[in-house]
């Protein structure tokens, strides 16, 4: 390649980063049940990369997650959510309750960092309901072996010292001063939100109560009494509950122990989220019945936070496994589609974000849902043809 072709791309590249710089200036905030970023409507499309940080912790891979946040922004992709929660095994983020790995951390600096240069916002969740990466099993664990008496994991959402764990790991990375940019957490407006839960359940009460009291409304009040600068949602998958029996019909054949309508209507919480999985929680139907299911689980949600709750609404997650039947890519088409057409009845329906993409060579990080943006042309024009036409709207907004 000539110098004078290098020294034009470069020049683009610089622009582009100036572009990107510029749009992650101002936090976003809510109004009217819609976004808004200085003043105007903000809608996006998005994605899903949970192991940044655990891969940052390690400096030698830290291209990984710079090739991901920018080919991510090159296709116009502009929120990503990921975890900030790493509790014990392998190179955790908190060792032991209220013990922190600084190299860890300094691997969420840097993610921070990456995504402020690129122009992406992050959704960061504080805690997973899963054992991956511990979850609240491992706070469980904690709280037994220093002699507390719990007799399961759902009473991570009720006990006292279990609650005490959390708050003292949601304060340390909400008040944490990165180590690069020297700017704290609560002041970034990089960060769009933090999540309380990666997907909260609770099987020992199935009408949403107990999610509501313990984790939603305490914790959020919490939340904001350290940080009001940033927006907060629960990490809801959708599930109805108690509120609105007849609601229950639009779940998969099946309640989690969270309430969608009851759990986003906590003052504190800023907006709703979904998550939508049909090859798993509505297996062993034909492609186009899952299509039909899916559509009507996002738009009765939809319904639900415009007329109710008067928040926006993003699809958290979703996304079709490359390992079972059908087309990614008619999937992925549709489900953009309706979230487009319902974002254009004024922007509750605020933007998706698929699960997920990853880097070169992550082969063995891949559940079936990977997504190498440079390996995938055609899904990668899908999704960045979504963010420029969602884009796109929010300006017609204006």
């Amino acid at each position: 390649m000539s110098y004078t072709k290098r020294s034009c791309i470069s020049g683009v590249f610089l622009l582009f980063l100036a572009v990107a710089c510029e749009a992650n200036s101002g936090f976003i905030g809510v109004k009217d049940s819609h976004f808004e970023l200085n003043g105007s409507p903000f809608l996006f499309n998005g994605f899903n990369s949970y192991w940044l940080m655990h891969v940052a912790a390690d400096p030698t891979e830290r291209y990984k997650v710079s090739e991901v946040l920018k080919d991510a922004s090159v296709a116009g992709l502009s929120v990503c959510r990921t975890w900030a929660f790493s509790d014990g095994g392998d190179r955790a983020l908190q060792i032991s309750p209220g013990v922190y790995h600084e190299r860890v951390f300094q691997g969420l600096d840097f993610v921070i960092a990456e995504a402020k240069k690129y122009g992406v916002r992050l959704i960061l969740s504080f805690v997973n309901q899963w054992n991956d990466f511990g979850g609240k099993a491992q706070y469980v664990w904690w709280a037994r072996n220093a002699g507390a008496q719990i007799s399961n994991d759902d009473e991570f959402y009720t006990h006292p010292t279990l609650k005490k764990y959390l708050k003292n790991h949601i304060e340390k990375v909400v008040t944490r001063l990165n180590s690069i940019t020297k700017v704290a957490y609560k002041d970034d407006p990089t960060i769009m939100a933090w999540e309380l839960t990666n997907e909260p359940r609770d099987q020992a009460d199935y009408s949403g109560k107990t999610v509501n009291v313990s984790l939603n409304s305490k914790m959020a009040s919490f939340v904001k009494s350290l940080d009001n600068k940033h927006l907060l949602e629960v990490g809801m998958e959708g599930f109805y509950g108690d509120s609105i029996p007849q609601r229950k019909s639009v779940n998969p054949g099946y309640q989690v122990g969270t309430d969608f309508i009851s759990n986003h209507l906590i003052n504190e919480i800023d907006f709703a989220t979904i998550h939508a999985y049909t090859d798993q929680w509505v297996s062993g139907q034909s492609d186009e019945a899952q299509l039909v299911w899916m559509e009507k689980w996002i738009t009765s949600h939809w319904e639900d936070a415009r007329n109710i709750l008067k928040k926006p609404l993003v699809l958290a997650e979703f996304g079709k496994s490359s390992r079972g039947q059908g087309s990614r890519d008619i999937f992925m088409s549709s489900v953009y589609r309706n979230v487009y057409n319902l974002a254009k009845e004024g922007g509750t329906m605020a933007g998706s974000l698929v699960w997920q993409l990853m880097a070169h060579g992550m082969e063995n990080y891949d559940d079936g849902y990977c997504i190498v943006l440079a390996q995938n042309p055609s899904t990668t024009q899908i999704i960045s043809d979504q963010a420029h036409v969602m884009t796109a709207l929010a300006h017609s907004f204006n």
